[in-house]
């Protein structure tokens, strides 16, 4: 029953969507005195693109600090937000699985982009060889190309301003440069501490740029289900390997990783929780934490300072 009721809900959605889009003329309006109103579904993408466009662009983001994009259901104000938008853009790769659909109607109308799309499949990964893990902003290369391909769709959309976005963004790329560097100093912690353990697999990525091992409780989408096994396992790697910290996720319950926590220290194993981390939703807007370089930096951060000896 409550499965049927998710399909009429979707179903309704979808419909009023494609009403809104055939109300709508399909053409491009852009004024070159206008500014070109943006919406991405993750800060990861707007946030970036509202530093390279500057007062060019209006950007929304339609999922904010603490949103779990996995589970994430559009209301009506944002199918009418994304309905009104030039430039659509998302990361795909089933990041936002319940948005799918409105994209693909939508998509025929007006620039809509899933930023993962020029990303080579040899790059990304995948769980059991089956199910690709969509977290890519958390290599930074392959972040910086996805950012290159929602600017190169901002360019063709308004190409009075294309040097003016390509300057911005090779500024803006420069700034990555400076964050690979920063975060090299995971690689001072020592191979054999460089286990990560979160409430979730999104550090898969992340993982494999500083050789770390990562154990999330759940898989890939925070759908998955944890189970009592999970958590007994996690304990069992922790007192293996002498792991003296693990993480609590922004956007994710953390009720799993105490359960981990309480159940380590009933064994008498020295372990903490290492801080928060952002992993699907960075910080709130307006601080350090809510831009992409800010949310990196207090990863890494956070991760070394728990995890050195």
């Amino acid at each position: 029953m409550i499965m049927l009721f998710k399909k009429l809900t979707w179903l309704i959605i979808l419909g009023v969507t494609l009403l809104l889009v055939a109300c709508s003329n399909g053409e491009s309006t852009h004024e070159t005195n206008e500014k070109v109103n943006i919406v991405t579904t993750i800060a990861q993408i707007g946030e970036p693109l509202a530093v390279i466009g500057q007062d060019k662009v209006e950007v929304t983001s339609l999922m904010g600090p603490s949103i779990d994009p996995h589970l994430y259901n559009p209301t009506q104000s944002d199918i009418q937000k994304v309905d009104e938008a030039d430039i659509v853009l998302y990361n795909g790769l089933d990041l936002e699985a319940n948005m799918t659909t409105i994209f693909e109607a939508l998509s025929d109308e007006k620039v809509v982009l899933a930023v993962s799309d020029t990303i080579d499949e040899a790059d990304l990964l995948y769980e059991d060889d089956k199910i690709v893990d969509p977290h890519i902003w958390f290599d930074i290369d392959l972040w910086q190309q996805a950012l290159d391909s929602a600017v190169g769709v901002l360019k063709d959309y308004s190409p009075e301003n294309a040097e003016f976005f390509e300057a911005n963004k090779q500024a803006y790329f420069e700034e990555l440069d400076q964050l690979r560097i920063f975060s090299e100093k995971i690689h001072e912690i020592p191979k054999e501490q460089r286990i990560l353990v979160t409430a979730h697999d999104a550090f898969g990525y992340f993982g494999e740029k500083y050789a770390m091992d990562v154990i999330g409780l759940q898989g890939l989408s925070t759908e998955d289900e944890v189970g009592l096994s999970d958590i007994n396992d996690t304990i069992d790697i922790i007192e293996k390997h002498h792991v003296p910290a693990i993480f609590v996720e922004s956007s994710i319950n953390e009720n799993t990783i105490q359960a981990v926590l309480e159940g380590a220290q009933n064994k008498g194993l020295d372990v903490r929780l290492g801080g928060e981390l952002f992993s699907d939703a960075m910080g709130a807007e307006g601080t350090e934490e809510g831009t992409y370089i800010g949310m990196y930096k207090h990863n890494i951060e956070t991760i070394y300072q728990a995890l050195k000896p």
